[in-house]
């Protein structure tokens, strides 16, 4: 049974395996693999059926020459205290130029879901525990920030009045 996933502001199902265990292997069909099981398969999968997922020591810059041919890239978030993630979202999307799904993943909560869209994440894999359907509100929390963000390119105080 495919599990919830929030994308672009919508709930879907998601179609993507995410493979926790590099030692596992990949599996048919489109998968998000570990950095480590992903640069071993790189050149043996279809670059369509293939993501990656970054742990927060993992550095983006080794994505660098691959985020064209990436459909998905999901940063983890192995706990809520933990925002490495944060960071590593926007230098994918700003510094390396990622265009894909950029997928939040592991401890992710409400209250983070706002803030990781504004850094360029677009997807949402929430905690087990997590109703989709109640947490996508967190998406709508905030009205108005006053800093540059990734999808605000100038601070409040730039904006004419």
């Amino acid at each position: 049974m495919p599990k919830p996933l929030i994308k672009d502001r919508q709930i879907i199902d998601d179609a993507w395996t995410l493979v926790r265990d590099a030692e596992a292997g990949a599996p048919a069909g489109p998968a998000i693999l570990p950095l480590a099981l992903w640069k071993t398969l790189r050149d043996s999968r279809a670059a369509a059926d293939t993501g990656v997922w970054l742990a927060p020591a993992d550095d983006p810059a080794e994505l660098a020459g691959a985020v064209a041919e990436l459909p998905v890239i999901a940063v983890d978030f192995p706990q809520f205290a933990d925002g490495r993630g944060y960071s590593i979202g926007r230098l994918l999307r700003e510094r390396y130029g990622f265009a894909g799904e950029l997928r939040a993943i592991g401890d992710v909560l409400r209250d983070q879901l706002y803030p990781l869209e504004q850094v360029g994440f677009n997807a949402f894999s929430l905690r087990e525990d997590r109703d989709p359907a109640k947490d996508i509100a967190g998406l709508h929390d905030f009205s108005l920030g006053y800093q540059q963000t990734f999808l605000r390119q100038q601070p409040l105080f730039r904006h004419a009045r």
